[in-house]
């Protein structure tokens, strides 16, 4: 590590941060570019979040990112958010700028996005519908990004169906929002599945979805990487679908952040991959 008078900081903050992955992914970034800078933790109570965004860049930071449960808690402390951000009605990347104000950017929906195009280099948005299981920021994230993408159908499925119709109302375009009870039954003609909910994380039960109706020519990701392989994805290959783990997502939403805050565009490489994973 480069550390002089002039280093460049940025960092996560969340309540609780020791989970967070971020602080070894960008070190591996710093250290491999030989940029004099640091990504720090930080754990922020929710009470001192407005505290923080004002003392932050005076100490020298340039950004930060945010996880739980900051994400929606700090848009009313911005000064500007860009339009995707709004959209998706959450912020995972502050931008400190020189003029003193505070950007606040979401880089899920392009992590998602591009680990779906680099696991699967044969997708198109005019393959088929998708299902989206979860309506959390995470499924906000997603969906705005399959949108944006152009995909013609989204078939959204949620414990809650309350919650599911808010995102609907929220993001406009081609949602549909199905029953809990039928969720195998929208598996039928799709071209995509997404697992937007911590179920099949460590310490969560697994998602129970039959994936009988889900056609073999199916992409299955799930955003959860820990474990790396989720009983879903196990389930998808066994039956003969392409299935992309959820790391990928973390990696790829950290690459306009770190380019904004140390001025250099990093790059996911399989380096990159084993060095995360290998802190278990």
């Amino acid at each position: 590590m480069i550390l002089t008078g002039k280093a460049r900081l940025a960092g996560v903050a969340g309540w609780p941060v020791g989970h967070s992955r971020s602080p070894r992914l960008h070190g591996f970034w710093l250290e491999k570019l030989g940029i004099d800078g640091a990504y720090l933790p930080l754990a922020i109570a929710p009470e001192d979040l407005t505290q923080a965004i004002v003392t932050l860049p005076k100490l020298g930071f340039r950004g930060i990112n945010l996880t739980i449960p900051h994400k929606e808690a700090v848009l009313p402390l911005l000064d500007t958010i860009e339009p995707l951000a709004a959209r998706i009605g959450a912020v995972n990347t502050l931008i400190f700028k020189e003029n003193g104000t505070v950007e606040g950017r979401n880089t899920d929906a392009f992590g998602f996005l591009e680990n779906l195009r680099r696991g699967a280099p044969h997708w198109h948005p005019h393959d088929g519908p998708a299902v989206v299981i979860g309506a959390g920021g995470a499924a906000r994230a997603v969906i705005a990004a399959l949108t944006d993408a152009g995909l013609n159908e989204i078939r959204l499925v949620n414990r809650s169906r309350d919650r599911a119709e808010r995102l609907a109302r929220d993001l406009g375009g081609p949602v549909i929002v199905g029953d809990w009870e039928k969720r195998a039954s929208l598996l039928e003609g799709a071209a995509l599945l997404v697992n937007t909910t911590s179920l099949g994380m460590a310490g969560q039960p697994p998602l129970d979805l039959d994936l009988a109706a889900l056609p073999l020519s199916a992409i299955v990701t799930d955003i959860v990487y820990v474990p790396l392989e989720t009983p879903l994805l196990a389930a998808a290959r066994k039956r003969g679908n392409l299935a992309i783990d959820g790391l990928g997502m973390l990696l790829w939403q950290a690459v306009p952040g770190f380019s904004a805050w140390f001025g250099t565009e990093p790059e996911v490489t399989d380096e990159l991959r084993a060095f995360v994973l290998s802190d278990q």
